[in-house]
């Protein structure tokens, strides 16, 4: 999903939210779900994501929590992991039906941050900043507790996420042009309260047929918050990349891929 943060974010299920109006868990999924493999299909490398995933399995279960139209999840499922999903966007659901394999993968439909599916697993990930598609530091912190819960002793939780940059609002506000052909234009109009840490946006597609809009609504965090809501949640940082490929983690990445771990007894 691209997020009005920093142009990254979750794929559906978001938690239920209280600044847009009539905005909820499958707003986003339900919108986006037709062209969502087309917009975005190629920004990550989803192979590297894959191979970086099941190289933490350790032979248990896998959990990825917004699966989504099954981008990762139908490459790690290739690799002959046992994985289960859960989503709140039945449209988005109804995708990752339709493409090959993806009718063997059980899904959940509901908020990701119940985590409402039975355990242990040895892994749950979390991919393209959607736990910021959670509305609260509470409701954040709920889903890592959830997911502690889920985990086996010394299992790994991984989850990827923008740096945030408040600089790129004027005003508390900014309008970009993220694609522009013959036939289309596709903006982003986005508000941001930085005493909240929220973004709401609208992605703007403007065809000869008219104009379509999908919303996003998200509460980021900056790494160190991350961190001190996972420790509070059970998990501690093992590792922090710049990507998948292990790209080393600095103070000019604009992104980060998080790996945590469940605190021992």
């Amino acid at each position: 999903m691209q997020a009005p943060g920093n142009s990254r974010d979750g794929s559906s299920g978001v938690g239920q939210h209280v600044g847009m109006e009539g905005y909820d868990e499958s707003t986003y999924g339900d919108a986006i779900a037709d062209v969502y493999d087309d917009w975005y299909g190629d920004m990550f490398d989803v192979e590297a994501t894959a191979d970086l995933l099941a190289s933490l399995v350790n032979g248990g279960r896998v959990l990825e929590l917004a699966i989504g139209t099954g981008r990762v999840a139908l490459p790690l499922a290739r690799r002959g992991v046992d994985l289960c999903g859960i989503d709140a966007s039945e449209a988005m659901v109804a995708k990752l039906r339709a493409k090959p394999g993806g009718d063997r993968i059980p899904v959940t439909m509901g908020n990701f941050a119940d985590v409402a599916v039975d355990g242990p697993f040895s892994l749950i990930y979390l991919v393209f900043t959607t736990l910021f598609a959670l509305p609260s530091q509470a409701e954040q912190i709920r889903c890592l507790r959830n997911v502690a819960a889920r985990l086996t002793p010394g299992g790994s939780f991984v989850m990827d996420a923008f740096v945030p940059d408040p600089a790129r609002f004027r005003n508390g506000q900014s309008v970009t042009g993220e694609r522009v052909g013959v036939n289309h234009v596709l903006l982003d109009a986005s508000r941001h309260d930085a005493v909240n840490q929220r973004v709401e946006s609208s992605h703007v597609l403007i065809t000869g047929e008219g104009v379509r809009l999908f919303p996003v609504s998200i509460r980021y965090a900056w790494p160190a918050e991350l961190d001190a809501m996972a420790m509070v949640a059970g998990l501690h940082l093992v590792d922090r990349w710049a990507d998948y490929d292990k790209a080393t983690f600095t103070a000019k990445s604009s992104r980060h891929v998080s790996i945590y771990a469940k605190d021992s007894p």
